[in-house]
């Protein structure tokens, strides 16, 4: 710092001063540029081969990279003739580099030690069994920001450097922490599994499924798409996501089977007040999921949608029952048009955005009500084209309803569904996810 002040200082004296008292020939800018810049550059030297700590390491990278090209050289008063002297750089460039490789590696390693750290002290913090604080009615753990911290930190001192070392330590940072969120999801498996008695189990849960959209936005904004490590980071958030939301509907989908049972067992009789109960105590569950950030919210929500829709046509497709009439037939259609009009009234007012769902209930209610074959064709192809994944095992199931079709009539509508798996998988999976028994 020293010789640093005194180069600018004295070299603003030169230009300022002593320049008009030579000759213009006699080039004394130049003169005393090259005499300060040598002497600087020779005890920057012996400094650099020294033993350094890393923050040492880190200050001479400063000087040669950042405080003397810009800070002395680019001055307003010395730029014009500093820009006439061919100075070089302060060090060589194989020292330069040593230095950099050896800043690299001391980076990589402190921005490691910090996210080890970081992460046992929530490890610490989930076995106290305290509920997690609330920030604007979401469970919020600081996790994520002291994570996302530090390993800005790291891309930003580089950046600090120069541009080169910044894109140089990019990968580094991002690998440490797709390393970091592996150890996460392992810790997090393990609290799922044995910390099930604790009072704040699932608000834990929440607050840890709110992390991911932290990490996610981090990584989305900041990681390059060339980066192999980006991927790696986003399928382990998933992974972690998917995980807590498994836990977090475990409970209610357990409750709600015996409750589906009885549309079969009561042969679709009292349908009203069994989807009542299927609302009641899906609700219950529902508020809770609140604290979670809105994006998880919608996603749980969803996927409670697609439950509650996929366990109706499981009871459907039980072959339970089989009704000649079509009196029957349309009795039967009109309530599941109704328990359909309910549970879509339920998901939406609570949020979920899955309209794709809302189709599926009232297109087998108009299978079941119409008595005309070709009209039954023309619905069975809109549903196909609808819910690509449908196949032919799941319609010959849900015909059994009709016991009013002819064998041939029955061959006839099947032929227009494929019998294997769909081709590739549909963006919005409903069928493929039910085996018919």
């Amino acid at each position: 710092l020293h010789m640093g002040r005194t180069m600018k200082e004295d070299l603003t004296v030169v230009v300022q001063r002593i320049k008009q008292l030579y000759p213009p020939d006699f080039n004394v800018c130049g003169t005393y540029a090259d005499l300060y810049h040598n002497y600087f550059a020779s005890q920057l030297k012996q400094t650099a081969e020294s033993q350094l700590e890393d923050k040492d390491i880190y200050l001479l990278l400063s000087w040669v990279h950042n405080i003397y090209p810009n800070d002395i050289r680019k001055d307003r008063v010395l730029a014009e003739e500093l820009g006439k002297v061919k100075l070089g750089s302060l060090l060589p460039s194989s020292l330069i580099k040593d230095l950099e490789k050896k800043y690299l590696g001391s980076e990589e390693a402190t921005v490691k030690n910090c996210l080890a750290r970081c992460l046992e002290t929530e490890i610490q913090r989930w076995k106290g069994d305290q509920e997690p604080e609330k920030l604007d009615g979401h469970f919020h753990s600081e996790l994520a920001i002291l994570a996302i911290q530090n390993v800005y930190g790291g891309q930003k001192r580089a950046d600090d450097l120069s541009a080169a070392l910044g894109e140089e330590i990019a990968p580094c940072l991002s690998r440490e922490l797709a390393a970091f969120l592996k150890s996460y999801k392992d810790a997090f498996e393990e609290f799922k599994e044995k910390s099930k008695k604790q009072k704040f189990y699932k608000p834990i849960l929440m607050a840890n499924i709110n992390n991911c959209q932290h990490f996610r936005n981090y990584a989305e904004k900041n990681i390059a798409e060339k980066d192999d490590n980006k991927g790696s980071i986003l399928s382990t958030l998933s992974d972690i996501e998917k995980s807590g939301f498994d836990v977090l509907l475990q409970q209610l989908f357990a409750e709600l089977k015996p409750i589906y049972k009885k549309f079969t067992e009561n042969k679709w009789d009292s349908s009203d007040e069994i989807m009542n109960a299927i609302i009641k105590t899906t609700g219950k569950y529902i508020s809770d999921f609140q604290s979670l950030n809105d994006p998880f919210y919608k996603a749980i929500v969803e996927k409670v949608h697609v439950h509650l829709v996929k366990e109706y046509i499981v009871r459907l497709l039980k072959r339970r029952v089989s009704l000649k009439s079509p009196v029957q037939q349309q009795n039967l259609a009109q309530n599941i048009s109704k328990n359909a009009a309910a549970l879509e009234a339920f998901c939406t007012s609570h949020g979920s955005q899955a309209s794709w769902l809302n189709s599926a209930l009232p297109k087998l209610a108009e299978i079941i009500r119409l008595q005309d074959s070709g009209a039954i064709k023309i619905e069975v192809a809109t549903l196909a084209t609808v819910y690509p994944d449908i196949r032919k095992r799941h319609l010959e199931a849900f015909l059994h309803i009709k016991a009013n079709l002819t064998r041939g009539e029955l061959k006839s509508i099947l032929s227009y569904l494929a019998d294997g798996a769909a081709s590739s998988p549909s963006s919005a999976p409903l069928f493929s996810n039910i085996n018919v028994s």
